[in-house]
């Protein structure tokens, strides 16, 4: 008989030791789920339960929180605090490896993070220069024959690497087009590429350096380099749309390869073109839209504006970006792009707008 009580106890024991050791969330309806706290993120708080997964809760309507293992408890003053949690009198008490209780009052709570979670937080912080790339790359390719013989290819590349308190882009872009009817001639062939660095200054303003690059064989243009630093202000900053506007000041170089016939000293004497190189103080004034329609489709919109300030006759260079992507799959998608550039003093012979257009495939990464 002794030998079959003994044996009831160790089953009761046995069946209830998984609920002792799980953390427990008691609702304000007074419902009580069992399973394991994830993180919280102060608004809600995320639950490992074993047959439903992960649940997200309301962080308030949880009335209780026991854990069985530490949290990472991140408090409003920058204080974070390290153990389990349990709740008394409507504040959670977090125990430390002194053996002390910290209080804490849920409003003050910013984040609850389990320890693997915590680990990702803090790489996000401060991640390796190589991790955290997203971006895609653009790749659409025509070709015709019969009454026309023209091959189209573009590419383009971009690429952001995020953080809590900086951003690092880089994009480029390659458009070049033949036709080979008649006397075969080159009908785009147009190279632009660049990186920006971005860094916080509060939720609202950051402060930005950048350079762009930019060749245009049609437009004899061989290079412009366009160094650039300013602030920028975030007017809409959401998880589907976000909307910055942008100011500051650059330096350009931008070297043309038609110019005035001139006299090299050689003999016989031959004629032929240095060029004409500009060099000049701009403003550097932008709008940078992006905008979620619906769950598969992304839109950006870049508008810039470069007064010139050093050279009489107000000249200026203007450029306009729109472009979408709808997603196919989870790496793969299809792009349209539209691309205007306007400069107001092109070498002679040359036309003042340039406009692309390309549509292609889009392959998505994430590093």
């Amino acid at each position: 008989m002794l030998r079959k009580i003994e044996l009831l106890t160790l089953l009761v024991f046995l069946g209830i030791a998984p609920a002792v050791l799980a953390d427990q969330i008691t609702l304000k309806n007074g419902d009580h789920l069992t399973g394991t706290v994830v993180k919280s993120d102060g608004k809600t708080l995320v639950l490992h339960t074993e047959f439903a997964g992960d649940v997200t809760l309301q962080f308030a309507a949880i009335t209780q929180i026991t854990t069985d293992k530490p949290l990472h408890v991140a408090l409003k003053d920058g204080q974070t605090i390290v153990g389990p949690i349990t709740t008394s009198d409507g504040k959670l008490e977090v125990g430390t490896k002194t053996g002390t209780s910290v209080e804490a009052p849920k409003e003050n709570i910013v984040a609850l993070r389990n320890d693997a979670d915590q680990i990702a937080y803090e790489k996000a912080l401060h991640p390796d220069l190589l991790h955290g790339w997203n971006g895609g790359a653009n790749v659409g390719f025509s070709l015709t024959r019969g009454n026309s013989q023209t091959e189209n290819l573009s590419l383009a590349l971009n690429a952001a690497r995020a953080t809590k308190n900086d951003k690092l882009s880089l994009y480029s872009t390659v458009v070049y087009g033949t036709n080979q009817l008649a006397t075969p001639s080159t009908t785009a062939n147009t190279e632009t590429g660049g990186i920006r660095y971005d860094r916080n200054i509060n939720p609202k303003m950051f402060g930005f350096v950048g350079v762009d690059l930019m060749s245009n064989a049609l437009q004899d243009l061989d290079l412009r380099d366009v160094y650039s630093a300013g602030f920028g202000y975030h007017a809409i900053k959401s998880a589907g749309t976000t909307l910055d506007f942008l100011a500051g000041l650059n330096y350009t170089h931008e070297t043309y390869s038609n110019g005035p016939l001139v006299t090299p000293p050689t003999v016989p004497p031959t004629y032929t073109s240095y060029g004409v190189t500009n060099r000049f103080a701009a403003l550097t004034l932008g709008e940078e839209l992006t905008h979620k329609l619906g769950k598969t489709t992304v839109l950006t919109q870049k508008l810039y504006f470069y007064p010139d300030l050093t050279q009489s006759g107000g000249n200026y260079r203007g450029t306009f970006d729109l472009g979408w992507v709808t997603k196919i799959s989870k790496w793969l998608g299809w792009q349209t792009q539209f691309n205007d550039i306007y400069v107001s003093n092109p070498p002679e012979g040359a036309k003042k707008n340039d406009i692309v257009i390309t549509t292609g495939l889009n392959f998505a990464f994430a590093h």
